[in-house]
């Protein structure tokens, strides 16, 4: 068994975890009818910007850290992520790559920090979300990627996986997906990986949306919540993701509207579990960073209900590996491109 394939083994062992939606469009579009999470149409409707974020504008008054552990804790995921850096670009620790983060915020708390202290404390493995998409910055499709672009997402993600200690996995975004960011021409899968691996040899590379193959990805993701299903023949490794509510980050309306039952949850597990897909489940604080009551209480419920599998001891027949996913991905990039 490979580095890499030990690693995916233990990820997939985890089997379910949470995924933690808390970043500027909390603040931005919590009331808002017309925007769902991030100015999409910038990105891919050729529209000018409209909702730039101010820093300012951070000021997370109810902000505890401990309180969405011990959510995920009671639900019984056994790992996390957390959005460091959402598509709007605003960065939740102290970073030297420009001065759109906490550090220039009305509330400086460097939330990454707290969030990977407060889950390490209960025993959950804490991973980070980290988008390349970036529309502060201009890092998307509408205008070339150069070489300060990779720089400033180098510098980033350095800080974040040598400032924290070990971090199991990091998730990116916005990369030659649907929804934005720069292709994988310019940006290839090896170049972004090859720096993972260098600063934390044991950290997997978790690309959103790259799931027909391991070309692309250590861990085969579903945005399940965006329609992205698993085929029957698949084996792992693979995690899909979901939310309880409408929309990834918190709208007002979530405090009205109840949240999807631990029984839709035990139904989705349990399709994935038998496949090697590990499932997450958003958490959405609001603009102050309180989880509402009807949510907390979904976790619970879950926790009441969902039973997790026992860990796998090797790796199942039909698992992928690289080199298979190698030959896969190329003949997507034919398709892609010479059809």
């Amino acid at each position: 068994m490979t580095n890499l394939q030990n690693n995916q083994l233990n990820f997939i062992n985890l089997r379910f975890g949470t995924f933690i939606h808390f970043n500027s469009a909390s603040v931005q579009f919590h009331a808002s009818p017309d925007i769902i999470d991030w100015e999409y149409d910038m990105e891919n409707g050729g529209q000018s910007r409209k909702y730039p974020f101010s820093p300012a504008d951070w000021n997370p008054t109810a902000l505890d850290t401990d309180v969405w552990a011990s959510m995920a804790k009671a639900a019984g995921c056994q790992f996390a992520a957390l959005t460091t850096k959402h598509h709007e670009g605003f960065a939740l620790w102290h970073t030297e790559a420009g001065k759109h983060s906490v550090k220039y915020a009305t509330d400086q708390r460097d939330v990454v920090k707290l969030y990977l202290d407060s889950f390490r404390k209960v025993g959950i493995a804490a991973g980070l979300y980290f988008s390349i998409l970036d529309l502060t910055q201009g890092i998307s499709r509408n205008r070339p990627f150069g070489d300060q672009d990779y720089a400033f997402i180098e510098q980033q993600i350095t800080e974040l996986l040598t400032r924290y200690g070990e971090i199991p996995f990091l998730m990116v975004d916005g990369w030659s997906a649907p929804w934005g960011g720069p292709s994988y021409k310019d940006l290839p899968f090896e170049k972004l990986d090859g720096l993972v691996k260098s600063l934390q040899p044991n950290c997997l590379l978790l690309n959103i949306g790259c799931s027909d193959s391991l070309g692309g990805t250590d861990i085969v993701f579903y945005e399940n919540a965006a329609g992205q299903e698993a085929g029957g023949n698949f084996h792992g490794p693979g995690v899909s993701c979901n939310k309880l509510t409408d929309t990834w980050f918190h709208r007002d309306e979530d405090r009205q509207t109840p949240p999807k039952t631990a029984e839709w949850v035990k139904k989705k597990a349990e399709g994935y579990f038998p496949q090697n897909i590990n499932f997450m489940l958003n958490i959405s604080p609001d603009e102050t960073g309180k989880v509402d009551p009807s949510l907390i209480q979904a976790f619970e419920d879950i926790g009441k209900t969902l039973t997790l599998p026992a860990p796998l001891p090797t790796l199942p027949k039909g698992w992928l590996t690289r080199r298979q996913s190698l030959r896969q991905i190329k003949n997507e990039f034919y398709f892609l491109c010479c059809s």
